[in-house]
């Protein structure tokens, strides 16, 4: 098989797809989620914690000299990075908790019984059995 037709075979398979599609929205939805904490939860919190903007909350290590930039260290957008994480994790165990009752309540497809194939095989192996 050549090396074009494996790629195709690869690229084409359902799980592929659906990977990639599920890539693609968990990129937006991860946008969507980020702006939740940037935009509505976290100015609220700001405004509580006496106006402090978490982005900007830093420890300097060393100044600024001439034109090297100061040493900084950044932990309130660590904890801005962190927050986002928290409620992204919580809305997705949301999520997957609610298809998981879906397809828990999604009524199970019937057994079916066995095809006439299978019938005359039950039937040869019990008459060979009587012999």
């Amino acid at each position: 098989m050549s090396i074009i037709n494996e790629f195709k075979e690869f690229a084409i398979k359902g799980n592929m797809v659906d990977m990639a599609v599920g890539i693609i929205i968990g990129g937006a939805f991860g946008k969507i989620v980020s702006s939740l904490v940037n935009d509505l939860i976290m100015p609220p919190v700001g405004l509580i914690m006496g106006g402090t903007d978490f982005t900007n909350l830093k420890v300097t290590l060393k100044e600024a000299i001439d034109k090297s930039p100061a040493v900084t260290f950044n932990y309130g957008s660590f904890l801005q990075t962190s927050l986002d994480f928290l409620i992204l994790a919580f809305c997705i165990f949301l999520m997957i908790k609610a298809i998981n009752k879906i397809k828990k309540d999604a009524p199970e497809a019937p057994i079916a019984g066995p095809t006439a194939e299978e019938k005359l095989l039950i039937e040869i192996r019990d008459l060979l059995k009587k012999q």
